[in-house]
């Protein structure tokens, strides 16, 4: 199978891949939206003269709001607009904003409105920070539980470990493209990027079962089963030994080979729907589809070219440890 016949090569891509992706969110911090920092933001549209960023940022200055930014956008409609983010604002203010800025042009109207108190802000960051925290969690307690019992050549533990690692690689994807689309275009990390996050997880934890899955029904095809008793102070144990009849790289490379059709093909199919959602589903969903797309090609790319290549690293390494002269 060729993931395992060039897991070097593959493994090196990944270590590439994860490696520039936490660079760029180091030297480039993904922008935090109000969602999690607080504040307002209000969306002008403009039908006939659009007035520029200056003339807006004069009239907003005038209200002395304390800092704020403006980014030129577009409204769901198409229309040119202005988006402006400042602190939590008070009714009365929010009404001094929405005046001041459409009196700049006839046609104006305010499209958008969203303000968020910092307690609030603070409490989704936690909150989303916990429920990524607990997704991990279960997913690690649940395949070491699923796996259990195959204790050759690796431990369900690592099956749950190289599980974790393979999601922080499709994790660090779609937040690195997060970071230079804040960078490039002003796109901020909002409750849709968590769930986002969370929906690449689910997935790719899923495909990367899936792989596993066969790899533990091939090793229980592949195995013959020794029961020994042993003597220990004085109490008789039965165990039971397992002997592996087939070399573990061919056990893994089956699996992946009976499992590559059904990952790609759910993949393409997943693909065409967010590449539809891209196209048609309007600016609200646009950043969502963008980085699902990110995290499905990541996915994707880690449970067939990553996870089985470090089973078969991790065999050999605690192979070579066990058997240091072979």
């Amino acid at each position: 199978m060729f993931a395992i016949k060039y897991r070097k090569i593959f493994l090196s891509i990944a270590a590439v891949l994860m490696g520039g992706s936490l660079l760029l969110i180091l030297l480039l911090p993904p922008k935090v939206g109000i969602d999690f920092a607080g504040g307002s933001l209000t969306e002008v549209a403009y039908s006939d003269t659009v007035p520029t960023e200056e003339e807006v940022e004069s009239v907003v200055e005038a209200l002395d709001l304390g800092g704020f930014s403006i980014q030129a956008s577009l409204d769901e409609s198409g229309r040119d607009s202005y988006l402006i983010r400042t602190r939590d604002l008070s009714e009365a203010e929010r009404v001094d904003v929405a005046e001041a800025v459409t009196s700049l042009s006839d046609g104006s109207e305010v499209t958008r409105f969203t303000s968020i108190g910092p307690v609030m802000g603070k409490e989704l960051r936690d909150k989303a920070m916990w429920a990524i925290a607990g997704v991990v969690l279960i997913i690690i307690l649940y395949i070491a539980f699923a796996f259990a019992g195959i204790g050759k050549p690796v431990s369900s533990w690592v099956y749950g470990g190289i599980t974790i690692l393979v999601l922080i690689h499709d994790v660090l994807v779609p937040t690195a493209l997060m970071s230079i689309l804040g960078y490039l275009s002003g796109v901020e990390m909002d409750v849709l990027f968590v769930m986002a996050l969370l929906a690449v997880l689910g997935y790719s934890v899923n495909d990367t079962i899936v792989i596993f899955d066969r790899v533990r029904e091939n090793l229980i095809k592949n195995r013959t089963e020794r029961r020994v008793k042993r003597n220990e102070v004085g109490v008789v144990r039965e165990e039971v030994e397992y002997t592996i009849t087939k070399p573990f790289d061919d056990i893994v490379g089956n699996a992946v080979s009976q499992s590559i059709a059904r990952s790609i093909n759910t993949s393409l199919t997943t693909l065409l729907a967010l590449f539809a959602l891209y196209l048609i589903g309007g600016d609200v969903t646009e950043t969502f589809a963008l980085v699902l797309i990110a995290g499905v090609l990541a996915g994707t790319y880690s449970s067939i070219c990553i996870a089985s290549p470090l089973l078969i690293t991790y065999s050999k390494y605690k192979e070579s440890k066990n058997n240091p002269n072979n």
